[in-house]
């Protein structure tokens, strides 16, 4: 079974579209924990998880040598940027996390101005 990628950006007019088949099982693959989430609902789901739930999610990926510290941090960043109202529960809990480096960035992010929905 194959897993495919499509990727579309148009950059000065030009637009430009490359799809990637990749075996199931592939290294290069989404892992399960990653699969079908949008840059939304996997920084929320990041955010939610402990260090074991992490490690446990990233499990034989190039992303299992991510820090949690950083790969919270960078969460809460993109929740940040392009998150809504309904981030502001996640990002609460965060800031009461014992990481104070992704509760740097969770203040951050809840100062942020919330787009209209």
């Amino acid at each position: 079974m194959t897993a495919t990628m499509s990727i579309s950006t148009e950059s000065r007019g030009h637009a430009l579209a490359i799809n990637v088949s990749l075996l199931e099982g592939s290294r290069f693959a989404a892992q399960e924990f990653v699969r079908g989430k949008d840059a939304v609902t996997l920084p929320r789901d990041i955010l939610a998880r402990d260090d074991a739930g992490c490690r446990a999610a990233f499990r034989k990926s190039p992303m299992e040598r991510a820090t949690l510290r950083g790969l919270k941090r960078n969460a809460a960043v993109v929740i940040g940027d392009v998150g809504s109202a309904d981030d502001i529960d996640v990002l609460t809990r965060s800031i009461g996390a014992d990481e104070p480096f992704a509760h740097e960035h969770a203040m951050w992010a809840l100062e942020r101005p919330v787009a209209p929905e």
